[in-house]
């Protein structure tokens, strides 16, 4: 059978977003173009600064590809507007850059 590489765009955050630390927020992607047989329908959602991803702490795992959002709470990290979120299944899409406000 033959399998297809699903990289769905990452819908929210987008480049106005601004999040708080400790926050929670739904990241969001559009699944509509989904091909019938993915290569990897289990998710995982990273965050990446200056697109270097923080691979040693998910902000989520094992979830449906499919389903087109997962909740996750925003980390303790440096305030700083060079954060973007990164959607692994079949392959890694980064979403525009936003802005986290950190934890004082």
């Amino acid at each position: 059978m033959r399998r297809d590489v699903f990289v769905p765009p990452i819908i929210y955050p987008h480049a106005s977003v601004v999040w708080i630390a400790g926050h929670h927020h739904n990241v969001t992607w559009e699944t509509d173009d989904a091909p019938v047989h993915i290569t990897n329908g289990i998710g995982r959602v990273y965050l990446a600064t200056n697109t270097i991803i923080d691979l040693d702490h998910p902000l989520a795992t094992g979830f449906d590809i499919l389903d087109g959002r997962v909740a996750i709470q925003v980390p303790s990290v440096p305030t700083g507007q060079n954060y973007s979120i990164v959607l692994f299944g079949d392959s890694g899409n980064y979403s525009p850059q936003f802005t986290i406000i950190g934890l004082q």
